[in-house]
């Protein structure tokens, strides 16, 4: 019986060649779309779950009001890992980490008169067993034991020493704010896992932090590093929750913080809060594409669903006759859903050469590294979607043709009823209606993207430069800064403490003091330690009073807010007002207008600028438009006879905050393909429903045009059915994609009116595209020889 399906089910794949063509590329190309989302989720919700311990390795936030706002962090304080590995007994280990990817800082790193610009991190000893991080040379639990050990990556261990082995023992130089030291490499571990949220190409150990680079760390009112704990098996996680969530009271007696673990693993799509609670994050992506991939899949079915129930007259009489000598309507249902999973696996195999084909092209749009690995587990995964699909798109052409009544159909008085033309055309629809909301969709993001692109920040992010301070450059920063603004070319340059746009890292206080000030308020203040002619190099507006200037002597003591912390400290007449900040009196003698240091994601925060070039660790540089070139190469010159050993390891300022938005872009990118890949096959199916349309009706066409009908007359005709059900698809799905698109766009505080515009050029383009689609039919219905229309049997 199953042969004799089979055989049935390719001869008739064969006798309808243009059906079997728009099937095969509509589900295929469906299959295809829905196997690279898959692999695409299938990377995000496996990130950072290699890891052994990862049942139980947790990740360790900070909460507090914040601005009238509970905020949430992952900021901690530098000695939380060690005290709550000695003071709570469910914790079996316990690590800090301080990223130097995370603080967007590279490192100049020598080594064999080799030079090369690299980020790491600084770690607790236990940080490779903690994380499986896989090592090639040394041992894991004692490579950071000593003080000034370094970890290398297998990269920059082949990249300095040729090779792995070479590496141990070895001493490599680095600097870091303007202090060298020398480090022996005690290990070297493996490339990263590609699915690991951890960046990083060595590490060194947290008691080097502590002691010589960030002495604050002892102190507990301090914040910065990581902390990460590997807590005994059945532990109760909201018991112990419970436990820490005052925990830093027994150290500080300041405490503003309250503490809470989270699952590691967990972060990585779930790291979104909104006033204190967990609200989502890049889960909203993988939730989204999923729903894509079901909606693709879903047209392609309802494809070969319409145009296998639209076709069933041409099947009237085999059903007739089947069913005259003795076929069951439990065989013909087996029959005609064998036909549908043959359909189905041969899509199943066109779409795995599709996705072998544009994987690489799809990487790049993602920026991950998925493979294709074969194996039982993935081909019995595809038989799976190929049977799934198979009997999705076959069920209802399977029911519907069976029922046929032999009699009525060998007597040729089948008439298609009522609810089989509603079933056909709320089918059509349906899939109109999810490419719709695709196309807005496509469209609000766009627009959001732009208007993050475009908006006006308060400060000007074109053709400005930055790099570190470092070397001789960093030694002599004033001689170095004026010798920049020497340069044919350069407008003006200028230093600061961290990225102005950079969303992560720099400091930030509680400890300022104002008159007037509520003793129970707390705002937190962004601080930024600056050189003179920093605001005038970012084009950042005094709005009262001045900026910093050598004409009014040394300035250590003065301080420039911006509009949002004058209006959260409530000053009428801030210039001149005298403000403590840690415990030291200084002047605000200026203020600036609002401007965005983070994303368009969230508010503006209150920011202090503070003059203390010591303390600030990146050069700005602003060039001149349409002379880029000539002036960085100047730049660089002028760079490496000034600074000779390192490195020029420069980035545009606008180029990084376009950064912030990689997630959209991509998202904006994929929405396209996939939109436009809906659309294509949606219009496939509606090119095969009209060319049946059109045949069906030849002899009214043949009539209509021998009693004087024109070619338009009978475009008309075959059109104006389905433009109608294109017409009821917006209807429908203009609310449901309001609604996606005002819960998306609610990520952003600031952002777009969706308007009318997005729907307009929706129904418009879907409008065209049905039109295009169905034209050729028309068209080719239309000029036919009504003799010969009249003619066909």
């Amino acid at each position: 019986m199953f042969q004799h399906n089979l055989l049935i089910a390719f001869r008739n794949l064969q006798r309808h060649k243009g059906s079997f063509l728009i099937n095969l590329i509509g589900l295929s190309t469906g299959l295809a779309c829905t196997f690279l989302i898959y692999l695409w989720v299938q990377d995000e919700w496996n990130f950072d779950k290699f890891n052994k311990n990862d049942k139980q390795l947790f990740q360790v936030m900070e909460m507090n009001k914040e601005n009238d706002d509970i905020k949430v962090h992952d900021n901690t304080q530098g000695l939380l890992a060690e005290s709550m590995a000695k003071d709570l007994p469910e914790v079996t280990s316990a690590v800090a980490s301080m990223s130097l990817q995370r603080e967007a800082m590279a490192v100049t790193i020598k080594a064999d008169e080799k030079v090369v610009r690299s980020s790491g991190t600084f770690a607790g000893k236990d940080f490779f067993t903690v994380f499986s991080f896989p090592f090639l040379q040394g041992n894991a639990q004692t490579a950071l034991t000593q003080k000034n050990s370094i970890v290398i990556s297998e990269d920059l261990a082949i990249n300095l020493f040729g090779s792995p082995e070479k590496a141990i023992g070895k001493s490599i130089e680095w600097e870091l704010f303007g202090n060298k030291t020398l480090s022996p490499v005690s290990g070297v571990f493996a490339r990263l896992p590609a699915n690991n949220s951890m960046k990083f190409d060595f590490v060194l150990t947290y008691e080097k932090l502590l002691a010589d680079v960030w002495p604050n760390g002892y102190k507990w009112g301090n914040t910065g590093p990581a902390t990460f704990l590997v807590l005994k098996k059945g532990t109760d996680i909201d018991k112990f929750n419970a436990k820490i969530k005052d925990y830093l009271t027994t150290y500080w007696k300041g405490n503003i913080f309250t503490l809470f673990v989270r699952p590691y693993s967990s972060g990585y799509l779930h790291d979104k809060y909104e006033n204190g609670v967990l609200t989502g994050g890049r889960i909203e992506y993988v939730k989204l594409f999923s729903l894509v991939a079901i909606f693709i899949l879903l047209i392609a079915c309802i494809n070969f669903m319409n145009l296998s129930t639209a076709k069933a007259s041409r099947r009237q009489k085999e059903v007739g006759i089947k069913k005259a000598v003795g076929s069951t309507r439990r065989a013909l249902v087996i029959q005609f859903l064998s036909e549908a999973i043959v359909m189905a696996l041969l899509s199943v195999i066109l779409a795995s050469v599709m996705v072998l084909l544009f994987l690489p092209m799809f990487n790049q749009v993602t920026g991950k590294q998925m493979k294709v690995h074969l194996s039982a587990g993935l081909l019995t995964s595809a038989l799976g979607v190929a049977i799934l699909t198979g009997l999705v798109a076959g069920s209802y052409p399977a029911i519907y043709l069976s029922r046929f009544n032999p009699v009525t159909v060998l007597k040729g008085k089948l008439r298609s009823s009522f609810a089989e033309l509603l079933a056909r055309k709320g089918l059509v629809v349906f899939q109109f209606m999810l490419s719709l909301v695709l196309i807005v969709s496509v469209i609000v993001i766009y627009k959001q993207l732009k208007y993050v692109q475009n908006e006006n920040l308060g400060y000007n992010k074109d053709n400005i430069i930055y790099f570190d301070k470092e070397g001789k450059a960093n030694e002599s920063a004033e001689d170095f800064m004026l010798g920049l603004k020497k340069i044919p070319g350069v407008i003006n340059a200028s230093s600061i403490q961290s990225n102005i746009v950079q969303t992560i890292g720099g400091s930030a206080t509680y400890g300022i003091n104002w008159p007037g000030k509520n003793p129970n308020e707390l705002v937190n203040f962004a601080v930024r330690s600056v050189d003179y002619d920093l605001l005038e190099t970012l084009g950042i507006q005094v709005k009262e009073g001045r900026s910093f200037s050598k004409d009014f002597g040394a300035d250590t003591s003065s301080l420039i807010f911006n509009e949002t912390a004058i209006n959260a400290m409530h000053l009428k007449n801030p210039v001149g007002t005298r403000v403590s900040m840690w415990g030291k009196d200084v002047t605000i003698i200026g203020v600036v207008k609002d401007f965005h240091i983070k994303s368009l994601h969230e508010t503006i925060a209150p920011m202090v600028f503070r003059f203390e070039p010591e303390n600030s660790s990146i050069f700005m540089v602003k060039i001149k438009g349409g002379q880029e070139k000539e002036t960085l190469s100047k730049v660089e010159a002028f760079y490496k006879s000034y600074n000779p050993g390192y490195v020029f390891d420069y980035k545009f300022l606008d180029a990084t905050y376009q950064s912030q938005y990689i997630s959209e872009q991509r998202v904006s990118l994929l929405s396209r393909y996939f939109a436009g890949l809906a659309i294509l096959i949606s219009c496939l199916g509606l090119f095969g429903l009209a060319a049946y349309n059109a045949e069906v009706r030849t002899k009214e066409i043949g009539i209509r045009k021998a009693l004087g009908a024109s070619v338009g007359n009978v475009m008309m005709l075959l059109s104006k059915d389905f433009v109608k059900l294109v017409i009821i698809a917006m209807l429908l799905a203009f609310p449901l994609s309001w609604w996606a698109m005002h819960s998306w766009l609610s990520g952003f505080a600031y952002r777009v009116n969706i308007g009318a515009s997005a729907f307009i050029i929706a129904g418009v383009s879907i409008i065209v595209f049905v039109a295009l689609t169905i034209s050729y039919q028309s068209i080719k219905a239309a000029i036919v020889n009504p003799g010969k229309s009249l003619r066909t049997e």
